[in-house]
């Protein structure tokens, strides 16, 4: 894990298969229930229909894997095939957090690093210093359960 400021935390897993198919994979926003413990379905909208910047989708998500269950809107922010995949999670006029996937090939394989960031609005700054330990925590254990998902199924 690498920490890159106090509102951001990343996990990084090494996958033998090639950045084209780990790309597939985590720029498939459709497929991410299958991997994350907390977001069990998402869904293109505003008539997008795959991975580009300003692209939107929404990720029904189960807060810790236990509730409460809401729609949280995003908007892809970065999109450079095989590379790097990376989205806003918030409102049009406000985002709250940001997630995303960066692939660097790897001889044979792909290491893959998922992460987050918090945006340091005062809001945000207030909520991850009082609930920031913990929800941390929490986050790392989702992105290393959801990079493990990942590599059995491409690893198949």
């Amino acid at each position: 894990m690498n920490l890159h400021g106090p509102l951001t935390r990343e996990v990084s897993n090494r996958i033998e298969a090639p950045p084209e198919r780990v790309w597939a994979l985590v720029s498939d926003v459709t497929r991410i229930g299958e991997f994350s413990p907390e977001t069990f379905e998402a869904a293109w909208t505003r008539g997008s229909t795959g991975p580009e910047e300003g692209a939107s989708f929404k990720g029904h998500v189960r807060r810790n894997g236990v509730g409460p269950t809401y729609w949280s809107p995003c908007q892809v922010t970065r999109c450079v095939p095989n590379e790097v995949f990376e989205f806003a999670v918030g409102t049009d006029d406000i985002t709250l957090n940001n997630w995303g996937y960066r692939l660097e090939a790897d001889g044979t394989g792909t290491k893959v690093t998922e992460y987050f960031r918090i945006e340091p609005r005062l809001l945000m700054r207030l909520y991850w210093t009082v609930l920031g330990p913990l929800r941390g925590r929490t986050n790392e254990r989702g992105m290393r359960t959801t990079l493990e998902r990942m590599k059995a199924v491409l690893e198949r």
